[in-house]
């Protein structure tokens, strides 16, 4: 089933006409800046909850986890490249730390559900912590721990924790997509059941 996101984009809702390839590069960092990766299904919905954040400098949209060089946006969401959509955090470690990373990103997916999130089925929207250092891997796997020992959930959590590789950052049409075209983006996110499900999950507070 196709994502309502590739239903739009037949459709021709999106209005890119020259969407630019991805670079298969890091994100460049400041001095002292350090970089963390998460996948939340929908990368346009994870970027907003982390550019919220004093300390965060910015986000990038792009993939990661996959087999296939310098992915398209189409090969992504055809489930063949192995990718999943992430975001990449540039935060400076002086004002936010990972663990409050760590927190924002769990109050922001779904961690029961394998190779979906919301409305987007297949692996390229499962979820996922990809670490940077033995450090990030030391804190996402105590801070899964932790959550699975609340009992919040009776179901186990699925949230992989996998060691990152070469990301990609998307094409700039997608990139801050929730600031070029909020209306669009509003009709996607409300589409997709997101807000919904997250406050089944965590509450209206999230």
């Amino acid at each position: 089933m196709k994502s309502l996101r590739a239903a739009l984009l037949l459709l021709g809702v999106f209005t890119a006409s020259s969407p630019l390839a991805a670079t298969g590069a890091e994100t460049t960092a400041p001095a002292g800046a350090v970089v963390a990766t998460f996948a939340g299904g929908c990368f346009w919905c994870m970027e907003p909850p982390f550019d919220r954040l004093d300390g965060v400098l910015s986000t990038t949209s792009g993939y990661i986890g996959g087999h296939t060089r310098n992915p398209t946006y189409q090969e992504v969401v055809a489930g063949a490249s192995g990718h999943a959509e992430a975001v990449q955090i540039t935060y400076d470690p002086r004002r936010i730390d990972y663990a409050e990373l760590l927190d924002v990103f769990w109050r922001n997916i779904d961690p029961l559900t394998a190779n979906r999130q919301f409305c987007d089925a297949g692996n390229q929207y499962r979820a996922a912590i990809f670490y940077h250092d033995e450090e990030q891997k030391r804190l996402a796997e105590a801070s899964r721990q932790k959550l699975a020992a609340s009992q919040r959930f009776k179901q186990p959590i699925v949230t992989e924790i996998v060691a990152a590789d070469t990301f990609y950052p998307a094409e700039d049409y997608h990139q801050d997509y929730y600031r070029k075209n909020p209306v669009r983006y509003k009709f996607y996110r409300y589409g997709c059941g997101r807000d919904k499900r997250l406050e089944e999950l965590w509450g209206s507070s999230g």
